[in-house]
């Protein structure tokens, strides 16, 4: 049942402050308010300009989420302008659009909801139009209108499928104008109305019809098993994730022929008790459980017949490959059958891919995204098992689905998303990601559009890195993992929990680091195999995972080996470092030759001196450093800014931008290159 969590003791009031309480409240349960769904309303006098009163209706902004929306989120229009259409027999979208935004108080407000004119016909103050899993249940079971009919009687208007707009809130309100006994619309294959005389009242009304639809349904769910029963069981949790370890590079690529997906995975047990059914593969089939699902599912999920008991990995990965290359071309044959002039291809990638034993696989242009289609179709499970309750589940059809995924209406709330960027729907891996140009390389990618996973020995200040990274651009942009390079074991491991995190990676940043200083004479066999160990073997175990892992995907690739100036010029007292560092910058280049054919591009930069944030710097090596040039500690920075020809400083974020412009577009034509970032040292120029 879903709680009433209004508290009687807050002061809200009945104007905007009480709108976004309950707006707030009812989004914050997702079996009452999907994810950017639903849209609520309150109807108050309000002072224009010009300090008159004006009749005034505050509703949700489209494209907002009523668990997160503020008021700023709210659009005021002037209701005694938008009541007189409800004469009108008929309104196109695009006048319908246009008339509303000449109704609005303030032309810089956000644009109303689809369903402004639903709120706008109602006479009632306080108006909830949601999408609660046990109301779309009833809405989607095959004579689920006599299902309302038994619960309501003649409480209940329902109201047949029509696409939100003026005719269905013009059917809405006649509808309740012709059954004074109304206290809720039921609108089939799509959700729930209600209202009330006070804000608190609506929030009760909403929450006590939606217990009305749950109890009816957990007593006709108790006669049987959901979904059929169980065909498979789910493998073990660890047999769970070392398969998704496997499958989720081969997903990636695939999903991604037209464009990147970041892809997202959920074995919750409602999941797997889905995927899992005996009916699941039919059920899903079906369709969206209702419009809002469908803008961020697709119609239909890709279900993988394939039976985990057999534990054959290898035929899983045909399977899926075969099922999404299949499910593209249905896709464009559906685009195809229903295209409208003007229309644009969608990508025809599944969104929702749906494995027996395994869980629920979910893409998306960001880890956000994919993580909103997944928490979408967790809500259209919970929608098919209440419909099966009750009978058979029915859904939009095709014709339905066309209409409401390529509406204006509806693609507008896409258009509200930040615009792509330069590594939107990539990954990216830096090693040494906690150190100072790691942690600006990690910021810069995901500043551009990217997300990242830091990887560091120093576990603690990769979350740092990562969850500063968080604060700034949104949840789940990076994450942190553990990496001693020089562990090959360990190299795997980091990459598994790339690949789990976000399904793979784009673009590798060989970053770790450390340095030494002595003559040779005094340069011990420890100190020289610790720098190559590092350097040049830590760099090579990442560089040959990222390889497998970007062959598998098969959408080509970045990686960029941060050297040094030392790699071309000979640094005092400096051997071992220097050596290594060469070797770097020759492995890249190797590299660079065996990528080449699979669209992998490999280069590097080459820094001097980059002191600031570095835990190489801050100790024994500053020292040795000045040694070497007869300086103290505290002069090197200085040193350093006087040898070069421009009289700079090299900081994290010029490596950082070198770094940045590699890996973008503006190089796809540039591997094998080595870039020095120093200032202008003559003796380091590349020749």
């Amino acid at each position: 049942m879903v709680e009433n969590r209004w508290d009687r003791g807050a002061e809200q009031g009945e104007g905007l402050d009480a709108l976004v309480y309950r707006s707030n409240l009812l989004g914050a349960d997702r079996s009452v308010a999907n994810w950017g769904g639903g849209n609520t309303s309150a109807k108050t006098v309000e002072t224009d300009f010009r300090g008159r009163p004006v009749k005034t209706m505050w509703v949700k902004g489209s494209g907002s989420d009523l668990a997160t929306i503020g008021p700023r989120g709210f659009a005021a229009l002037r209701l005694d302008d938008m009541r007189p259409l409800l004469a009108r027999e008929a309104l196109p979208d695009e006048e319908m659009v246009a008339y509303l935004a000449h109704c609005q108080l303030d032309s810089g407000g956000p644009r109303p909801s689809i369903e402004t004119l639903l709120h706008a016909f109602l006479p009632f103050p306080h108006v909830d139009h949601t999408h609660p899993d046990a109301i779309i249940a009833i809405c989607c079971a095959e004579g689920g209108r006599a299902v309302a009919a038994e619960i309501w009687g003649d409480r209940c208007v329902w109201v047949p499928y029509v696409r939100p707009g003026f005719t269905l809130s013009k059917l809405i309100a006649e509808g309740v104008a012709a059954n004074p006994r109304a206290e809720l619309v039921l609108m089939e294959k799509h959700g729930l109305v209600t209202w009330g005389a006070t804000s608190a009242e609506c929030y009760a009304n909403t929450i006590r019809v939606i217990n009305e639809a749950e109890a009816r349904i957990a007593r006709r769910a108790a006669d049987g098993a959901p979904f059929g029963g169980a065909r498979y069981e789910a493998l073990p949790p660890d047999e769970r994730r070392a398969i998704l370890a496997r499958v989720l590079p081969v997903i990636r690529g695939a999903v991604s022929a037209e464009r990147r997906h970041i892809l997202a995975h959920d074995d919750a047990d409602d999941v797997l008790a889905f995927v899992n059914s005996r009916d699941a593969p039919r059920l899903a089939a079906v369709g969206a459980a209702c419009p809002d699902h469908l803008v961020h599912t697709k119609r239909t999920p890709l279900y993988v017949e394939w039976d985990p008991a057999g534990g054959n990995v290898a035929a899983l990965i045909e399977r899926l490959r075969a099922g999404i290359a299949a499910y593209g071309e249905e896709y464009r044959a559906y685009f195809a059958r229903n295209r409208r002039e003007g229309d644009e291809p969608a990508d025809p990638a599944p969104r929702v891919i749906l494995i027996p034993g395994v869980g629920m696989v979910t893409t998306g242009r960001s880890a956000t995204l994919a993580g909103v289609s997944g928490a979408l179709y967790h809500r259209a499970i919970a929608v098919m098992r209440g419909a099966t309750a009750l009978g058979r589940f029915v859904s939009l059809d095709e014709a339905e689905s066309y209409a409401i995924e390529y509406w204006p209406l509806e693609l507008y709330k896409l258009s509200l998303l930040p615009p792509e960027a330069e590594f939107s729907r990539q990954v990216g891996f830096v090693t040494g990601g906690a150190g100072g140009i790691g942690g600006a390389t990690c910021r810069r990618f995901v500043a551009q559009g990217g997300h990242v996973v830091v990887a560091d020995i120093n576990l603690d200040g990769a979350r740092r890195v990562a969850e500063a990274i968080d604060a700034e651009f949104g949840a789940g942009r990076a994450t942190a993992v553990a990496l001693d390079v020089t562990d090959e074991a360990a190299v795997a491991a980091a990459l598994r929990e790339a690949i789990l995190a976000y399904g793979g990676v784009d673009l590798v940043v060989n970053n770790a680091g450390l340095a030494t200083s002595s003559p040779i004479d005094q340069t011990t066999l420890a100190e020289w195999r610790r720098n190559f160990d590092v350097l040049a073997t830590g760099y090579f175990l990442v560089a040959r995972e990222a390889f497998r892992l970007l062959k598998e995907q098969g959408r080509g690739g970045n990686m960029v080996f941060v050297t040094s100036k030392n790699a071309v010029y000979a640094g005092k007292d400096a051997a071992a470092y220097s050596a290594a560092k060469a070797a770097e910058a020759h492995l890249a280049r190797c590299l660079a030759v065996e990528g080449g054919p699979v669209g992998i591009r490999v280069n590097s930069v080459l820094p001097d001196a980059v002191l600031q944030g570095s835990a190489i710097w801050s100790g024994r090596w500053r020292e040795e450093r000045a040694a070497a040039y007869g300086i103290a500690p505290d002069e090197l920075e200085e040193f350093y800014r006087k040898r070069t020809t421009l009289g700079v400083n090299v900081t994290p974020d010029d490596i950082a931008e070198a770094i940045a412009f590699l890996a973008s577009s503006r190089a796809a034509k540039t591997t094998g290159c080595m870039i020095t970032v120093d200032g202008g040292v003559p003796a380091a120029f590349v020749r």
